[in-house]
Order: structure tokens, then C-alpha cells, then sequence
């Protein structure tokens, strides 16, 4: 092959690549373009307050995320769950409110979301030493690392439809994904800008001890205790609680409230403000 057919086929081979990017660009512009139905807004006025709460002018943008969101996600019931149209607007409506101010893709990295009826039973095995222990837990749901979500459908719909409980366990396994999306799982997600991480460091680490003496002490009123397992817990809570508790965060919490509002590029606090007045 001369130089000549060789430059030819790479240039080649680098339009095609460009080509196809450009073609994948305007498909998925054409999935967040697509009509939004109108049954499926009704779903979500009635299982997702938060929706409700939206501003209206994010309204458009949060549909667009959730049409990609039911494209390119695949739902699978277990324990007899059937999917319908109920479950996947809840899930979805609850979980693209986490990227809703993001233009990058969506929750990359896994295609799987696992619904079961109610609570269910999952199984670990740890070692300890040469045993093998094995444990059986009961869950409202978990994240995989880079694998799928695993959802209890009663749980997602009490959670979601009860705005003001901080216990929401779809904002709370999709904030995992958040985290892991830097391959790690430590409860650092990835910021929009590298002069931010020197200030997440210190704020949640001071917030977190803090928590902790709190929990201690049994006067912890803001965040999930279960947030006292992990850093990475804390971060998953931390979210539950910037959604639903948004007013008693700012206000007891407001180091806190402003390192996860310029994480999520979004105010919730002034919506649940708006809907008191």
C-alpha cells in the first residue's frame, strides 16, 4: 500500500467517524424532541410532586431527559412486577431531576433497571478470614457498580408521592450512579469545575463529622442516619434530603445546601419556597 492509499483510507476512516457522530448528535436531539404524551404528564403530576414543583420553564427540559431516559434505560420486572407506563414515568421523572442542568449523556454506563413488587431480599457474601459469611438483607433498593439499579416499586411510589420525607430511594440509587461515574464509588462525584473540588473537600468533610456527632448524640434532624455508614451513603442521602428537606437544609445546613445546588445547578429550596406563598 503506498503512503498515498494509506493517508486516503485514514482520512477516510476519520469522516466516517465524524459522520457517525454528527448522525448520532441529531438522533438523539430528534428523542428529546419527541411530543411529550399527554398521559404521561398526568403520571407525573400524580406520582412526582417534585415535578409539580418544577419551575415551568424546566418543565420542557426535565421531558426531553426523560424521553432519552426511556430510550436508552430497559426496565425488568422480577418477583411478578409488571412494567408499565406507571413505573417507568416514576422512576424516570424522580431520576432526571439529578442531571437535569447536564448536557453530557445521561446516566452512562449501565442499561438495566430491576423493579420488584415491594421490599425484597438480596444476598452478600463477605469473607472473614478463610470463612465465607453469608448475609440475606432486605431492601428498598440498591446500585450496582456498573451495573444495574434495583428498585421496589411500593417503595419508589411512597417515596416519590411523599415530597417533604427525605426518603426518596430513586433520587437515591441514581445519585450512586452519579458518583460512580468516575469509575470510583467514594462519595466524590465528578464537579463541573476543577476550582470546586478543593471546596466540596473541606465543606463535606466538616459537614460529615458533624453529621456523624449528630447521629451520635440522636439529634440529627436534616439527613438520613443511614448516611453514617459511608461517605458514599452521605452523598446519596445528602441528595434525598437537598430535594424534599430543601428549606430546613438551607437553613441548618447552608454550606451544605450550596455545595450540592452548584453540584445540581438547581435551587429546589425556592421551589418548595414558591409553593408555600
Amino acid at each position: 500500500m503506498t503512503f498515498g492509499v494509506y493517508l486516503a483510507v485514514i482520512v477516510g476512516l476519520v469522516l466516517l467517524v465524524c459522520i457517525w457522530m454528527v448522525l448520532r448528535k441529531a438522533y438523539r436531539k430528534s428523542i428529546y424532541r419527541r411530543p411529550f404524551k399527554a398521559e404521561w404528564l398526568s403520571i407525573l403530576s400524580n406520582n412526582v410532586p417534585l415535578y409539580s414543583l418544577l419551575p415551568e420553564e424546566l418543565k420542557p427540559k426535565l421531558h426531553g431527559h426523560i424521553n432519552f431516559f426511556l430510550h436508552d434505560k430497559i426496565f425488568v420486572g422480577r418477583g411478578g412486577q409488571v412494567i408499565d407506563d406507571d413505573i417507568r414515568l416514576t422512576v424516570a421523572g424522580n431520576a432526571c431531576l439529578l442531571v437535569l442542568n447536564q448536557e453530557k449523556r445521561i446516566f452512562p454506563g449501565f442499561k438495566t433497571i430491576i423493579i420488584y413488587p415491594d421490599t425484597y431480599v438480596a444476598k452478600t457474601v463477605c469473607r472473614e478470614g478463610l470463612t465465607e459469611v453469608h448475609h440475606q438483607s432486605t431492601r428498598a433498593g440498591e446500585s450496582w457498580h456498573r451495573g444495574p439499579i434495583v428498585l421496589s416499586w411500593g417503595d419508589v411510589l411512597n417515596g416519590s408521592k411523599d415530597v417533604t420525607s427525605g426518603f426518596n430511594v430513586v433520587l437515591h440509587e441514581f445519585a450512586h450512579k452519579l458518583d460512580e461515574e468516575d469509575t470510583v464509588m467514594d462519595g466524590l462525584p465528578i464537579l463541573h469545575e476543577a476550582a470546586h473540588y478543593a471546596q466540596w473537600a473541606a465543606v463535606l468533610s466538616k459537614e460529615y463529622e458533624a453529621f456523624l456527632t449528630r447521629v451520635q448524640q440522636g439529634d440529627n434532624k436534616v439527613i438520613d442516619a443511614y448516611g453514617a455508614e459511608s461517605p458514599i451513603e452521605f452523598f446519596a442521602v445528602v441528595t434525598e434530603s437537598f430535594f424534599e428537606k430543601s428549606l430546613i437544609m438551607h437553613e441548618k445546613l447552608p454550606d451544605l445546601y450550596f455545595q450540592f445546588k452548584q453540584f445540581y445547578q438547581l435551587d429546589p429550596a425556592e421551589w418548595h419556597r414558591r409553593s408555600n406563598t
